[in-house]
């Protein structure tokens, strides 16, 4: 069956992915290390790990795989959940499959390189746009759909 795996941490679309998920009747599990209100809805689980570097990633790579879904901007878990055969999209509605997957994973390193070799650099500055939240919530129902077939 099915499971929606959100990477809590700075997540901009959990409400959606709520609805999205409630109106699909499949488990959305909301995973962070804390400071989120849980949800009363019945398919939502809200998952707490315990504080650490990269653990709330490490939960939701060795649970997600065929047949699921997850949400994440982080690239490296991204990675993970792709190789495992879940679907991934970013908060903007962007995929991430076998296809891109390396070349959106050696832009973030060749970005964290640049970054380190310029500490004055400042990072992009876009803000999360409505035309972003209709891209998502256009993305997590094509992959919600695409990956019950496969569940």
């Amino acid at each position: 069956m099915t499971a929606l795996y959100i990477d809590a941490d700075a997540c901009p679309v959990k409400e959606e992915a709520e609805r999205v998920a409630t109106r699909h009747k499949i488990k959305m599990l909301v995973v962070s290390n804390g400071g989120l209100r849980p949800s009363q809805n019945p398919y939502v689980e809200t998952v707490i790990v315990p504080d650490g570097p990269d653990v709330a990633d490490m939960w939701i790579a060795d649970r997600a795989g065929r047949g699921d879904v997850v949400v994440t901007g982080d690239i490296p878990l991204a990675a993970k959940c792709v190789e495992a055969g879940a679907r991934v999209i970013k908060h903007n509605g962007e995929a991430l499959t076998q296809a891109n997957i390396g070349n959106v994973l050696a832009t973030r390193d060749l970005m964290t390189d640049l970054r380190a070799a310029d500490p004055f650099r400042q990072g992009s500055g876009k803000s999360f746009t409505k035309a972003d939240r209709s891209r998502f919530l256009e993305a997590l129902e094509r992959e919600i759909r695409a990956a019950a077939k496969l569940a």
